[in-house]
């Protein structure tokens, strides 16, 4: 992780809109729909190239691959480890189970209703270690014509795979997170070997809480956040905390969020987690207003923040002034070298997913910078 002596970076979670001709390609494959692999691995290079100059162009300065090979930042697991055959999951949204027709909204997205997950119904092993070598040079070979200040690439944590992809096989709980654990390795090392920040994402550590452990008490479900940390911390261990961020998310969709456990109530177990960058939701209204928990709890030695200042389910597009606002209220507590500036989450989590328009998205991403630039020469301008 790069960290600035004179300004505040900017950066954002990871997915990115997708253009309408990959999203029919995805569409096909995930389908089963036969694709021609040379095809969409071409229009897949190009894209990421498309992307991260759109990044540049709007003034990020952390930038990645928008996620363009991935049907989401989840399920792409199915196609990259083996031992994924069984039927699929369903899954019931605690805040979202008391309003039906919102329910039913969210979950007929076009891209969300076409999420496949399979069931773990045999050993987990790799199936095809060149997907994550393919991000790397696609993403590689796209930095080659533009100036930004470092690079990233997303991959799913242990726990979240556990969470979509239901376990018909291990004996326990932690034996499937370890095997997951032990699984992935192989693409997170694959990234970070290539000089490339691997950025862990991990809505487990908070979406889990009322999708996977609705039913239990807090201090139980705290006990299962512990070992999903465990089970990370066990597959980066090869890596330097310094090449590590994660992503703590409460689920990216436009529903009642009442039910998220506060960031009070996980912080401590987050801290654990070996990464040094966390980037957490921190614009939209259920948790705009944890910044005050800076306050009182102290950021961890080596570690810092990267929270969103722009929400990824709004077409609303931020006023810089606003941006600048949010980045300081975080700068003031934890150090101006220990904050860059984020978005919410991802802009395209599911291929076919829209809450916010393209052409916003990059407006978005631009006023960001802005804000960025503001909030610099507040807090670096003596």
């Amino acid at each position: 992780m790069k960290r600035s002596s004179d300004r505040f970076l900017t950066t954002h979670t990871g997915s990115l809109p997708r253009p309408e001709d990959l999203i029919r390609m995805m569409y096909a494959k995930e389908e089963g729909v036969p694709v021609d692999a040379a095809a969409l691995s071409q229009r897949v290079a190009s894209a990421v190239a498309d992307v991260v100059r759109k990044q540049a162009a709007a003034g990020v300065d952390v930038v990645n691959d928008g996620e363009m090979s991935k049907p989401s930042y989840a399920t792409y697991i199915k196609d990259r480890l083996s031992g994924f055959g069984g039927a699929g999951n369903t899954f019931v949204y605690q805040d979202l189970a008391s309003f039906p027709s919102l329910e039913k909204r969210v979950f007929g997205d076009p891209g969300r209703s076409r999420r496949k997950t399979p069931a773990c119904n045999a050993a987990i092993g790799v199936r095809d270690p060149q997907g994550a070598r393919d991000d790397v040079d696609h993403l590689k070979a796209a930095l080659a014509s533009v100036e930004v200040q470092d690079a990233f690439l997303t991959a799913a944590s242990p726990g979240v795979v556990s969470l979509f992809f239901r376990n018909e096989h291990y004996p326990t709980e932690e034996a499937y997170l370890f095997a997951i654990a032990d699984a992935m390795r192989q693409e997170y090392e694959t990234i970070a070997n290539a000089g490339i920040v691997l950025q862990i994402d991990c809505p487990d550590l908070g979406m889990g809480r009322h999708i996977q452990y609705a039913d239990l008490s807090l201090a139980q479900w705290r006990k299962k956040a512990e070992l999903h940390v465990e089970a990370l911390n066990h597959a980066v261990a090869n890596i330097s905390p310094e090449q590590l961020r994660m992503h703590l998310c409460w689920g990216n969709y436009e529903g009642p969020h009442h039910c998220d456990v506060p960031l009070a109530d996980v912080v401590d177990i987050v801290f654990r987690a070996r990464p040094s960058a966390i980037a957490l939701e921190a614009a939209n209204p259920r948790h705009a207003h944890e910044w005050r928990l800076f306050e009182t709890v102290k950021l961890p030695e080596g570690k810092l923040l990267i929270p969103g200042v722009i929400e990824s389910k709004s077409n609303f597009i931020e006023h810089p002034e606003l941006i600048a606002q949010r980045i300081g209220r975080y700068a003031q507590f934890v150090g101006r070298e220990n904050v860059i500036a984020g978005s919410d989450c991802g802009f395209g989590t599911w291929v076919g997913q829209a809450a916010v328009d393209p052409d916003v998205v990059w407006a978005k991403l631009a006023a960001m910078a802005e804000g960025a630039r503001i909030a610099s020469r507040e807090f670096w301008r003596h």
